[in-house]
């Protein structure tokens, strides 16, 4: 099941290009609240349910969205359909940052710390998100953190590991989640946050390839974010293919 979620945090983004035809359009009524996280959490709830209904059929949902924060609600998900996921996280930037740390504000660099456990009355707390371990975590690229991330990683358990080398993934079903700005920008122009020097779309594929031959992944999360009508969701067709 193939689900679009056409969102930037809290902001609709009807017109999101999308590298995938969704079976199904997720939209929600926002609350009329200045907390942003209290109507990103309404967002995320629904995203979870539905996941929740696809994973327990036995699919593999595929969650599309503007941003990376909407995967605390497809971690959460599975974990309400029994499943334990750990997860493998493509991304040209850490999204390690907390509300203390963070120096540009911008909520979308915190989801893969709140994964693990930090924050939780933000969202994890409303919506039944459970910790996911450190050790049950791979930082795949990563090449533009900030001091504050650069630090964190030097004590945690999160496996930081490059694209051309993945290591051993952790057991048991897999989240794989694929921000596209992993990818260099000089191959996918159109990137909100671009990070030069990345590797290309046949590295990522191949090593998306790689995490999908171990039979193990539950759902996959693929954050869009590019600009609107850049032709950037063509360019990653070898990669979604695979799905």
């Amino acid at each position: 099941m193939r689900f679009l979620v056409p969102y930037h945090l809290d902001e609709s983004r009807p017109e999101l290009d999308a590298p995938l035809t969704a079976d199904a359009v997720l939209t929600v009524d926002l609350p009329e609240t200045e907390d942003r996280w209290a109507r990103m959490a309404v967002v995320y709830e629904s995203v979870a349910a539905r996941v929740a209904e696809s994973a327990r059929r036995g699919e593999r949902p595929v969650v599309m969205a503007g941003d990376c924060t909407t995967a605390l609600g497809t971690v959460a998900g599975l974990q309400r359909a029994g499943l334990d996921p750990a997860v493998v996280w493509f991304d040209a930037h850490g999204d390690l940052q907390t509300l203390e740390t963070t120096t540009s504000g911008y909520l979308g660099g915190l989801p893969l710390r709140m994964l693990v456990g930090y924050g939780r009355p933000l969202v994890a707390d409303r919506i039944g998100l459970r910790d996911v371990p450190e050790s049950r975590v791979v930082l795949t690229d990563a090449r533009d953190l900030d001091p504050a991330e650069v630090d964190y990683l030097k004590t945690a358990e999160v496996r930081r590991r490059p694209v051309t080398d993945l290591g051993e993934l952790p057991d048991g079903p897999i989240y794989l989640h694929i921000d596209f700005d992993v990818i260099d920008p000089e191959e996918l122009p159109g990137l909100m946050v671009p990070a030069p020097g990345g590797p290309g779309l046949r590295a990522v594929t191949a090593a998306v390839g790689r995490v999908l031959d171990t039979g193990r992944v539950a759902a996959v999360g693929l954050a869009c974010t590019w600009h609107d009508g850049v032709g950037a969701a063509e360019r990653v067709r070898s990669v979604v293919e695979l799905l």
